[in-house]
């Protein structure tokens, strides 16, 4: 499953930091730690709204959705406002190692 932050699939969406191997550097590492301890919060809000956009082109297929809190937010945006998350395109990576 992968968050999409209101985004338009396989053209945006939001991209979060890396945890283990996948990340680059030991910023990178921490600053996922802090991302899904803050997700984790935002998921576990009663009431919350799932709403499946499309699945991505990976061989497995995950689904991307977008999770709207009670009171109409969506999580994505939520996330990439207070710093958790970066926009994400195709054609572009974050580099959380040089960023922040």
């Amino acid at each position: 499953m992968r968050l999409l932050g209101e985004g338009i699939p396989f053209i945006s969406g939001i991209d979060a930091p890396e945890i283990g191997s996948r990340a680059k550097c030991l910023k990178e590492r921490k600053l996922a730690l802090i991302a899904k301890g803050r997700r984790k919060e935002l998921l576990a809000e009663k009431g919350l709204r799932v709403v499946l956009s499309s699945v991505d082109n990976t061989p497995t297929h995950r689904p991307l959705i977008n999770i709207y809190r009670t009171n109409g937010e969506e999580i994505g945006k939520k996330l990439l406002r207070d710093g958790f998350a970066g926009t994400w395109s195709p054609n572009r990576r974050n580099d959380w190692c040089e960023l922040r």
